[in-house]
This record gives C-alpha cells, sequence and structure tokens, in this order.
C-alpha cells in the first residue's frame, strides 16, 4: 500500500503543475485574500466599524476578504487574527474532489438525480461567493445561515472551505493512470481501502502546489501596500474572476485553452504513473479480464499480436450511426479498424481528436474504420445529450459508442484517457497507443495494416507529415501460420504434420518460404531436422516470436551473425538490428522442436 501511496501522491504532485490546473489557479491564488492587519491607533472597534464600512467584514469573512481584526479589545491595543483561508480553500477541493470522485456516481444513482448535478452545484457555488464579494448585501445573505453559530466554531473560514468544495467540483485534472483507476473504481462502487489510500494520496498530491500558490498569494496580499488600501477593489475584483471563471467553465472556453498548450507535464507523468511499479500495482485493482493484451507494451514502434479483439459491450448508446443501430466488430472483418477511447472533457483527449479525424477522413475509402468508445470520468459525461452536443461541436462524424458501464473501458484492459487500439482485418489487436504523441507512428502502422488488408490499396499522403522512407517500404509483419502466412513462397504447406520442403534459391520481395523439416499449424511452426526459413525484408530490426528450447543460428546474406538460445514460452527475440533500413536475405535455422509464431519488422 505504501507504493500506491507514493505513486498517487507524485502522480497528484505532478497533475496539479499541468496545464489542466491552469484555470482554478487565479481563483486559488486570490482566495488567500489579505491576512488580519493591527488596527490603527484608536482601537480594534474603529478599525472594524472602517473594514465593515468598506464591506470588508462578516461572519463568514468572505473567499478573498479582508480578515476581522479581532473582538472588541481596549484602546490602544491590537490583536492579529491568523488568514487560515489559504488552508480552508485547499481543504475544501480535496475534500470535495475526493468524496465525489470515490461516492458521487453512487450518490447521484440512490437518489435518482441528474448526472450533472454535481457540475451544476460547483457552478452555483462559484457564482454565489463571487456575488457575495461584489454586493455585501448577497454575502449578508449568505452568511446568515452561520449567524448563530460562534465565531470561533465556524470562523471566517467558512465560505473559503466552501469556495474550495465548489472546485472541486469543477476541477477536472489531466487524466492518467491513477486518475483513471480512482474514477473507474468510483463509477463501479468498489471502493476498497487501496483505492481510498490512492484518492486521497493523489488528492493530497494536487493540493500541496494549490496550497503553496494561495499561500502566496496571501503573502502578496499583505506585503503590497496596494492591496490593503484598496480592499473594497480587490473583493470586487477577485468576484468578478470567479463569476468569469463560472460562465468559462460552464460554455467550456476553458477547455479551449487548455487545448492550445503543450501538455509540459506528459513526459514527467507517464514516467511515474505509467512506470513497470505503477503499472503492476495499478493493474492489481482491476480484474483479470482479456489478460492476453497484456503480451503487448503501449507504444512500440511495431506491428504484434496482441490477442483477439474483445467485443464491444455495454454500450448504453450509439451515436452518428443509422438510426442508432450497434457497431459489430465481426461485421467489419476484412477492414482495419481504429478504437479511440476518449471522454469529452478530457483536455488531452481533445488534444488528440484532429489526428484521429484526420485518420477517419483520409483512409475511410482505403478501408479504416474508426470507432470513439466515450467511457466518462465523471457522472455529467454520461448524460447521452451532453456527450451528443459535445461530438457535434468537436466535428467528430464517425461512430461513437456511450460506454457509460465502463463494461468496454474493461474489456480492453485500458486505463488512460485517450487510448488508442489498432485491430488489423482478421480481428486481431495488433498496436495500443496510452495518452498523446506518436502520432506519426501510429499512422505509419496504420498504412502498414491498411496494405496487409488489401497489398493493391493506393494510399493517400500521410496526415501528419511526410512518413519516412522506412514506414513507407517496411516489410510487413508475417505470420507463421497457416491460415494467415502472407507472401509465402515454395512447396504447399501440409497442415499439422511433419514435411520436408525445399528451399528456393531466389525470393521475390518480402517473400518467405521454408527449407527442411516443418510441421505447419494454425498458430505456429515447428521445426524439424534440417529445419530453415528465408525470408526477403527491407527493414531496420527484425523480431520473431519463438518457444521451445534450443539454439537458433540467424544468418544476413549467407553470414552468420548471431546464435540465439531460447529457453521457454513464447517471447519475442530481435533477429537483426542495424542503425539504418536496408534490404537482405535472412535465413534462420531453428534447432528441432522449436516453435516459429510471427516476423516483425522495426
Amino acid at each position: 500500500m505504501l507504493t500506491l501511496i507514493l505513486i498517487g501522491l507524485l502522480g497528484g504532485l505532478i497533475t496539479a503543475v499541468s496545464p489542466c490546473i491552469l484555470p482554478v489557479l487565479p481563483v486559488v491564488f486570490l482566495a488567500g485574500g489579505p491576512g488580519g492587519q493591527e488596527p490603527p491607533p484608536g482601537g480594534a472597534r474603529r478599525a472594524k466599524a472602517r473594514g465593515r464600512a468598506a464591506g470588508v467584514g462578516g461572519r463568514a469573512g468572505g473567499a478573498v476578504a479582508t480578515a476581522d481584526v479581532g473582538q472588541e479589545e481596549a484602546p490602544g491595543t491590537a490583536r492579529r487574527t491568523r488568514n487560515r483561508r489559504p488552508y480552508a480553500v485547499v481543504a475544501g477541493l480535496v475534500v470535495s474532489f475526493s468524496f465525489f470522485a470515490l461516492l458521487g456516481v453512487t450518490l447521484i444513482s440512490a437518489l435518482g438525480l441528474p448526472d450533472d448535478i454535481l457540475r451544476y452545484v460547483g457552478l452555483t457555488l462559484l457564482v454565489l461567493i463571487g456575488l457575495g464579494l461584489v454586493f455585501p448585501r448577497v454575502e449578508s445573505l449568505l452568511e446568515r445561515p452561520f449567524a448563530r453559530i460562534p465565531q470561533r466554531q465556524v470562523g471566517k473560514e467558512g465560505s473559503a472551505f466552501a469556495l474550495g468544495a465548489g472546485l472541486g467540483l469543477l476541477y477536472v485534472p489531466c487524466a492518467g493512470p491513477v486518475l483513471a483507476a480512482i474514477t473507474v473504481a468510483g463509477a463501479r462502487g468498489r471502493i476498497s481501502v487501496d483505492i481510498v489510500a490512492l484518492t486521497v494520496s493523489f488528492a493530497v498530491g494536487t493540493a500541496i502546489p494549490l496550497l503553496a500558490f494561495a499561500l502566496a498569494g496571501r503573502r502578496v496580499s499583505e506585503r503590497v501596500a496596494a492591496f490593503r488600501t484598496r480592499a473594497r477593489g480587490l473583493r470586487i475584483a477577485a468576484g468578478t474572476v470567479m463569476i468569469v471563471l463560472a460562465a468559462a467553465l460552464a460554455f467550456d472556453v476553458t477547455a479551449a485553452i487548455q487545448r492550445s498548450l503543450p501538455d509540459y507535464t506528459a513526459s514527467a507523468r507517464r514516467g511515474i504513473e505509467d512506470s513497470d511499479t505503477a503499472r503492476q500495482k495499478l493493474s492489481g485493482l482491476y480484474g483479470k479480464e482479456n489478460k492476453e493484451l497484456s503480451r503487448c507494451e503501449d507504444g512500440v514502434d511495431e506491428l504484434r499480436s496482441c490477442g483477439r479483439a474483445p467485443s464491444l459491450k455495454g454500450i448504453t448508446k450509439w451515436l452518428n450511426t443509422p438510426q442508432g443501430r450497434p457497431v459489430k466488430l465481426e461485421a467489419l472483418r476484412g477492414k482495419v479498424v481504429l478504437i479511440d477511447f476518449w471522454t469529452y472533457s478530457c483536455v488531452n483527449c481533445q488534444r488528440s481528436l484532429p489526428h484521429i479525424k484526420a485518420w477517419d477522413r483520409a483512409y475511410r475509402d482505403a478501408g479504416l474504420r474508426v470507432i470513439g468508445v466515450h467511457s466518462p470520468e465523471f457522472a455529467f459525461e454520461k448524460n447521452a445529450s451532453n456527450v451528443a452536443d459535445q461530438t457535434r461541436k468537436m466535428g467528430i462524424d464517425y461512430p461513437v459508442a456511450l460506454d457509460n458501464k465502463l463494461a468496454t473501458w474493461d474489456n480492453y484492459r485500458n486505463r488512460y484517457w485517450p487510448a488508442k487500439y489498432l485491430i488489423d482485418s482478421a480481428g486481431t489487436v495488433r498496436y495500443f497507443r496510452f495518452g498523446e504523441g506518436k502520432y506519426e507512428q501510429t499512422e505509419g502502422l496504420i498504412r502498414d495494416l491498411l496494405r496487409q488488408a488489401d497489398p493493391g490499396a493506393r494510399l493517400p499522403a500521410a496526415t501528419t507529415g511526410r512518413a519516412d522512407d522506412l514506414t513507407e517500404d517496411r516489410t510487413p509483419e508475417t505470420y507463421l501460420s497457416t491460415h494467415r502466412i502472407d507472401r509465402y513462397a515454395g512447396d504447399p504447406l501440409a497442415a499439422d504434420k511433419p514435411k520436408r520442403y525445399r528451399l528456393p534459391a531466389d525470393l521475390s520481395r518480402d517473400a518467405v518460404a521454408l527449407g527442411g523439416t516443418w510441421t505447419a499449424g494454425y498458430e505456429h511452426f515447428t521445426a524439424g531436422p534440417g529445419a530453415r526459413i528465408a525470408l526477403d525484408y527491407r527493414a531496420r530490426k527484425v523480431h520473431l516470436v519463438l518457444a521451445g528450447q534450443g539454439p537458433v543460428e540467424v544468418l544476413v546474406d549467407g553470414r552468420l551473425t548471431r546464435t540465439i538460445q531460447v529457453d521457454g514460452t513464447p517471447t519475442l527475440h530481435t533477429l537483426v538490428d542495424e542503425d539504418d533500413a536496408h534490404r537482405a536475405r535472412l535465413e534462420v535455422r531453428p534447432a528441432p522442436g522449436i516453435e516459429a509464431y510471427a516476423f516483425t519488422f522495426g
């Protein structure tokens, strides 16, 4: 659990300085407000009266108000009160975010409330507190519920905590594996000790930089004379900022600003949240569905076989399909399918959408089918009309599946927004990419799969810039399977029984052939006496999945370059690793009993 807490804490720290947090920073900074000040000569009573005349005092104190100096004291004396508003604002945000991230969906469902209710409550709180800072009469009305509660119990920090609670309901940090684990667990009501620990540590991690920012605001307000002498103007400015922020959040203006900024914390966040340790710990919070997908790694630069594509299940509604009819993956055999997991308020997803839409437009006629799986991060993203409206605004016209129960998310063992899965024409997952980036690489692999599905396909120019020569002319993945082998040259294959093959002297471009004794099967070929595989290829790297036990000799253009020792279950072995792409003839000579599955190229 300590490792899980550390992962959550570090993930929260990185998230709190990311572009996704920028909209709340002005409010957090101003929420620090001026601290308590020494009253001028003549006593605290006159100072307090002047503060109220300027609209500064009050029981709840306002989120950005100048603190009341204190209770009535003897003339000529003074007492400094401590300004705890920065702590109250951040505490409200942490408590609100943590509580509703875990229990919000359950409470909303149990009470039969609209999915948007928490967002509306947060916006309302932000507007009301903003109006209270601008108009003292409104603040007085807001303070009436606290009128009978002693000052020391509620204190001036009451409205500051309420402000933080409102921000917590509107707080949409950048989505990573940690936040995904929290959100998914909360959506399903599967709250464990580990999930609570992860949530609290993540919230505390985000709170530390925000608290530093709020304390900086308090220090500036206390040290800069203009803040002390223009308290009323500061309150009006702070209230206006809060109202403007509420309007910007309501109309998604903040999202447009966030999209325009690069995610400068992406590499740091991935280094923490997507490390091997984090993967192991976070995967323990999920079920065991479709474990074969775990055979593949995120974002590798080659196509691999990651198992049969799981079904799209638990979909509550389809958008952009005729009469809302569902899309079945089985009906798309022969097509290359890109599944994009996204959610509309996720800034990372919004930044990746232009690439997804460009690929859909460029390659739809060549056989690519894009399916957006909208797996909500927050309760308000379950609202079908919200998703339909945002889909229309974002210019998405490919099918979108509403995965409100996160059933398809589970089926693909996903843990990231956005996430892209590539499925070949035979229905096998060949590649997936978590998060932003590697767009040119992903597009190159899409083009490879389209060529495999239709070798004569005429593809348009790449949308993410000119693909390098290697991507355009690289040998495609080659399966050693009686049902899936492509570009085979040589004697006819005999299924599931040993046969001696004759290796041809010459091979055509990208062709593969057998020599010696082999048993050709549905999933792999098994070597017998004198077994050899010859392959004409163009690539920098050549890999082969092998299993069994014994040595495997690798020859390039007739020269022995390495000998690999195979021992165990199917594993990817590198046969060729050069600096530049080149064309050559590869020959592999495995010991009897070695199983060979598929060639991949880099």
